[in-house]
């Protein structure tokens, strides 16, 4: 089937715009959830952006109200719809195509359940202007329940050798935090279209083989969203993609090592583990990452 993308919702007069703030919603996103996500973009600090928000395929009608209250409200929200889901990999790209007509600077990602601090987008494209060598910016994240209250803290590590070290064992950014240089993107880089899941890790490792700058800011300038699904059993398609991201890692980036590969075949078996076992493991693996990052 051959996607449909359409622009729903435009009212925005620039013609250039510093910024490009990146969502895709879908179906089973919480309406009240996202109120808070979108609302947390809107009131930021910094306000050189605009908003494109991809409803990616059919979605409820409280969805909807939300994303045309938003759009009403503020010139900077954009919103457009793919005729049927996609995925988040072809989402984002969407919104890079059609982004390039403002000539941005800079590329946010943010989920639809998600809340960003007040001063996040401030914080992070400052640091950018002040490093230039820099083209890919995460940072730590506060982890928070259904009902909002904090449950944890996700810190990973900071520097670019840190970072490209660790990505064969896993994906050292939270892809929600990221802020990219838009010429990553004119390079001709995009997400894998055909990757359901783990795009982000897969693009991470593609980056770093070319030689593009990582860093993470220690700063928690996101609330994470962590359902009570959180450590449920993943899928075999997701668990299998992951290992396939370790081993692009560890061949793309020549990180050869008994136990990269160990580690890779020992996460797919954890994955397939009860929940029970799987939230041991994040748990002992928050605390590994912690340690990590103050080195």
């Amino acid at each position: 089937m051959i996607n449909q993308f359409s622009i729903l919702h435009n009212k925005n007069k620039k013609q250039q715009v510093e910024s490009i703030v990146a969502m895709a919603v879908y179906q089973a996103d919480n309406a009240k959830w996202l109120r808070e996500a979108v609302n947390s973009i809107l009131a930021q600090t910094y306000t050189n952006f605009l908003f494109m928000i991809v409803v990616d395929g059919p979605v409820p009608q409280a969805i909807i109200e939300v994303l045309d209250e938003a759009a009403t409200s503020d010139d900077r929200v954009i919103i457009g719809q793919n005729s049927h889901n996609i995925g988040l990999a072809s989402c984002m790209n969407s919104v890079v195509e059609f982004a390039m007509q403002f000539t941005p600077s800079f590329f946010v990602r943010m989920d639809a359940d998600d809340i960003s601090e007040e001063h996040r987008l401030l914080r992070q494209i400052t640091y950018l202007k002040k490093h230039s060598n820099i083209s890919i910016l995460g940072s730590a994240l506060t982890e928070i329940n259904e009902k909002g209250e904090r449950v944890g803290a996700r810190v990973m590590p900071a520097s670019h050798r840190q970072i490209v070290r660790i990505l064969p064992r896993r994906c050292s950014l939270n892809h929600p935090t990221v802020v990219i240089r838009f010429n990553v993107f004119t390079d001709g880089h995009r997400y894998d279209g055909d990757l359901l899941n783990t795009q982000d890790y897969f693009l991470w490792i593609t980056l770093a083989s070319r030689g593009y700058i990582f860093r993470n800011l220690k700063d928690r300038l996101l609330k994470f969203r962590r359902v009570n699904n959180f450590y449920k059993r993943r899928g075999l398609s997701k668990s299998l993609n992951e290992f396939k991201a370790r081993l692009y890692a560890i061949t793309k980036l020549r990180q050869f090592s008994p136990y990269n590969f160990l580690y890779a075949c020992g996460v797919l078996s954890l994955r397939l583990m009860p929940g029970k076992v799987v939230k041991l493991a994040y748990k002992l693996d928050r605390h590994l990452l912690e340690r990590f990052g103050k080195h």
